[in-house]
């Protein structure tokens, strides 16, 4: 007759104690690998573009909308520097023109390319690095907020739209929102994508809309295109929630550091002073 050993409680917690020690070297890389994802110690970069409506199934639109979010080494707060759609500069291989159309000349003579063009035109002139772009359709904006059951947005001065004040908008009134500029410019409609950036991020964080992701997840990807690779989205989705709930850092180029200008086209246009613009660059990406 075989005999069974009936074990102890102390006996069984020596047991078990070898299988809780397994694979700390494992444990440990694991960990890194965490903590680097969230707190890489290299600045993370992304350029945001939204570009109005285009050709059945063509990218060749102007990128009307250009934010750079950028996050520092480690620290998680975000930056977001609006670019004026209208400053005038140098394109790589097409010339000077409105710092906007590099997206839609690429766009023309190689689809595809529209990313990397957008990218590079603002890497060649401000000289900083930009790894990442994110490209997302203005039309799909509407999509997205309808998904997410509207957003709230707060106003702390009057728009041509709305007065100074809290409202809860849909997708078509957040677009009108988005695209706004008449009775004032191109710097107001700055800082309407970085407030409609912030108050969308801010509606998917409440508990109460969580039922809504993949409604979403789905607009967003049908809205969207973008190279930044799937390791990258930790520490950005971090960053994002971080500073919706503690405040971005929102800059915008400052108005007396271009100058309104008429090409011989009679287009209207800002040129750079680059002598106050870098330096305020240096400052943010240092």
């Amino acid at each position: 007759m075989a005999k069974y050993h009936i074990y102890q409680p102390e006996e069984l917690a020596l047991k078990r104690e070898p299988a809780r020690r397994r694979h700390p070297v494992r444990t440990g890389i694991l960990i890194l690998l965490v903590l680097f994802l969230f707190f890489t110690p290299m600045r993370t970069t992304l350029l945001v573009i939204g570009i109005d409506r285009v050709p059945e199934g063509s990218n060749a639109g102007r990128s009307d909308t250009m934010i750079l979010a950028t996050m520092p080494p480690f620290l998680p707060q975000m930056t977001l520097l609006s670019i004026p759609r209208d400053l005038w500069v140098s394109i790589p291989g097409v010339g000077e023109n409105r710092i906007n159309t590099a997206h839609y000349f690429a766009e023309i003579s190689q689809p595809g390319s529209g990313l990397d063009a957008a990218a590079g035109v603002v890497e060649a002139n401000f000289g900083i690095r930009v790894p990442y772009v994110m490209r997302i359709k203005f039309d799909g904006i509407i999509n997205i907020v309808d998904a997410m059951g509207g957003i709230t947005v707060t106003l702390d001065n009057p728009t041509a739209l709305f007065e100074a004040g809290t409202y809860k908008l849909d997708g078509t009134q957040a677009l009108a929102f988005v695209r706004d500029r008449s009775g004032s410019d191109d710097f107001s409609r700055q800082k309407h994508a970085q407030i409609f950036i912030s108050s969308a991020i801010k509606t998917m964080m409440n508990p109460a809309k969580w039922l809504r992701i993949p409604a979403v997840a789905v607009a967003v990807v049908q809205a969207l295109d973008t190279n930044i690779p799937f390791y990258a989205w930790p520490r950005l989705l971090y960053g994002l929630a971080f500073s919706a709930l503690f405040g971005f850092d929102a800059q915008t180029l400052d108005r007396n550091w271009v100058t309104p200008w008429v090409t011989d086209s009679g287009a209207q246009v800002l040129i750079p002073n680059w002598d106050l613009i870098n330096p305020a660059i240096a400052e943010i990406f240092k």
